[in-house]
């Protein structure tokens, strides 16, 4: 399967896309000639990760029969300081809150995305140290 995205120049440093009937735009900081109209390209991949394993525990939950009352992905990332700057590790954050959540359901739902499902998980993970924890809150 073969997927293509088109990203137009729309002056100075801002490019526009469309995704899925989604417009996304991509602008740089003032400091390097940009308007700040957008985000930046590689935060975009923090986003890509999080939205990745996010969507999957959520849906092997639901499976599960777990009602969490609230959830949070974060990401952490650690960044060289020479070009060509790129992310080195990245750290995933899952934060679960509800009352008398199954720990043992929620790390088998991390651990499946993780290892099995996150597409982009498995692509980072063959260019950079990969690490999650689990917090669990009332």
């Amino acid at each position: 399967m073969k997927s293509t995205l088109d990203l137009n120049w729309t002056g100075k440093m801002s490019f526009e896309t469309e995704m899925g009937g989604h417009k996304v735009i991509l602008d740089a900081d003032p400091s390097v000639g940009g308007e700040d109209k957008g985000v930046r390209p590689k935060p975009l991949m923090l986003l890509s990760l999080a939205g990745c394993t996010a969507m999957d525990v959520i849906s092997i939950l639901r499976k599960m029969r777990v009602e969490v009352d609230d959830f949070n992905v974060r990401v952490e990332a650690d960044m060289t300081e020479e070009h060509p700057k790129h992310y080195t590790k990245m750290h995933v954050i899952y934060t679960f809150k509800g009352k008398d959540l199954p720990k043992d359901k929620i790390e088998k739902a991390v651990s499946l995305s993780d290892e099995k499902y996150c597409g982009v998980a498995a692509v980072y993970r063959k260019a950079l140290e990969l690490t999650h924890e689990i917090r669990l809150e009332d």
